[in-house]
């Protein structure tokens, strides 16, 4: 028998996905657990994995096609059927006109396992959504099967009136690192420039002075541009809204001293040099914030509206800025880690946020989040809960200032931490606590051991 392999429903919004790139073409031999396709969602760009072994006997959409929850994308022979007769048979009921006597489409049907739901699918077969500020995502029940919708090739004229052919995930790493398409050769079919294409060039040596940040293209004077949101941005839209409205938070802001940390950090970076890892300041703060949250557990939880949930485990998201919005990748228990780990476990998160390549529980189950704007030079922010976590923190950047110890006025380095709260579950001197725990931890970096 054949198995047809479905788009599945990975969030309450999702109604389609676009299918950015088959990993598998028709003929190959496919085992469970394979990756099939890259499927772009209105929150992020996921693989998605088989749980049939076969052969790929046809492939239903394009690259760059849209398909409604429930479509069937592939068909996978996984009996001693031939391959060649299964897309025969499948074809020719794609192309049966309305109104065909219902026998032969009978006679596929038997011949085929019934299209995996949406409900089956959905928590392993496509292990990704974004991670970024919304609403608890779902799994839809019920999807009925709609047909793809075709949409325009992705592309766009090169200099000669040729046709540069992108794929969606290249093009958005391209945008994302300033990349120029035109200087590629795609090593895809056709020609196509594909994400491992923009993924080999190296990025441009820094200047010895920070650079303007890119800036989209002016609107002419007297002219007015629309931009329409796309699917990211209008799910986090959707979920600050909601965020802001339903949640009373409440603000506590803390300056702390990280003279030490930056001390710490420069010899850590010294041993580590071999390894090419360097920590950063915000290893110690995310450290630093398990750390605290084990001491106090009320900042460690969930609401869902009726009861609180407290967890033994920190799992920390860490908000990540992408060209189309914000996602949250999660650092799962974090609380063990070291320092080391933490650096080599949040950059890999961070970069393949930033190239769209989490997996589904990379970016679910997050007990805290932590926003960090400090390479911005951002001195004090206020950060919007991610719910259904009670508490998000909000850290700028190290710098150094004018402070006093004792009677005199010296330069240290300090560091303003911003805590947001949902006051429904947590109190102000719960908060504050918290920070004060944080600011000794920090302080004196070493308590973080024992």
């Amino acid at each position: 028998m054949s198995a047809d392999i479905t788009m599945p429903q990975l969030s309450d919004t999702m109604t389609e996905g676009t299918l950015v790139k088959w990993l598998k073409k028709e003929g190959d031999r496919i085992n469970s657990g394979d990756m099939i396709a890259e499927i772009e969602t209105d929150k992020a760009v996921m693989e998605m994995e088989v749980f049939d072994s076969g052969v790929v006997a046809a492939l239903m959409i394009a690259e760059g096609d849209k398909a409604g929850v429930g479509s069937v994308l592939a068909v996978i022979a996984t009996g001693s059927e031939n391959p060649v007769d299964v897309k025969k048979k499948v074809s020719a009921a794609k192309s049966q006109p309305a109104g065909a006597s219902p026998v032969s489409r009978e006679e596929v049907a038997a011949t085929r396992k019934p299209a995996a739901t949406a409900t089956s699918i959905a928590p392993n077969f496509a292990r990704a959504s974004t991670g970024e500020i919304r609403e608890p995502d779902n799994v839809g029940h019920g999807a009925t099967r709609q047909q793809a919708v075709a949409v325009p090739p992705l592309h766009h004229e090169g200099n000669g009136g040729d046709r540069l052919r992108v794929s969606p995930l290249a093009r958005r790493i391209a945008e994302q690192r300033n990349i120029d398409l035109q200087s590629l050769t795609g090593s895809g079919p056709g020609g196509r420039i594909v994400r491992q294409d923009v993924l080999n060039i190296q990025p441009a040596s820094r200047s010895a002075s920070p650079p303007l940040p890119t800036a989209p293209a002016p609107v002419g004077n007297g002219q007015t541009q629309v931009i329409p949101l796309t699917k990211m941005r209008s799910a986090i839209a959707k979920s600050l809204q909601a965020s802001k409205q339903n949640i009373p938070h409440f603000y506590e802001t803390i300056d702390v001293d990280v003279e030490d940390v930056v001390k710490l950090r420069v010899k850590l970076n010294e041993i580590l040099e071999p390894e090419k890892i360097r920590v950063s300041i915000g290893d110690f703060v995310s450290k630093a914030v398990a750390s605290a949250l084990l001491r106090h557990p009320a900042l460690n939880a969930t609401f869902n509206g009726s009861e609180v949930t407290r967890f033994g485990d920190v799992n920390l998201g860490i908000a990540v800025a992408v060209p189309d919005g914000l996602i949250v990748p999660v650092l799962r228990n974090i609380h063990l880690m070291g320092l080391k780990e933490i650096r080599q476990r949040s950059a890999d998160l961070v970069d393949r946020a930033r190239a769209q390549r989490l997996k589904q529980d990379e970016m679910t189950g997050g007990t805290f989040t932590v926003s960090n704007l400090g390479t911005y030079g951002i001195r004090e922010f206020s950060a919007i809960i991610n719910p259904p976590q009670v508490a998000i923190l909000a850290v700028a950047a190290a710098e150094k200032r004018a402070v006093v110890r004792g009677e005199q006025i010296v330069a240290r380095t300090m560091l303003s931490l911003t805590l947001s709260a949902d006051h429904r579950i947590v109190d102000g001197a719960t908060a504050a606590d918290f920070l004060k725990t944080l600011k000794i931890l920090l302080e004196q970096p070493g308590l973080m051991l024992v």
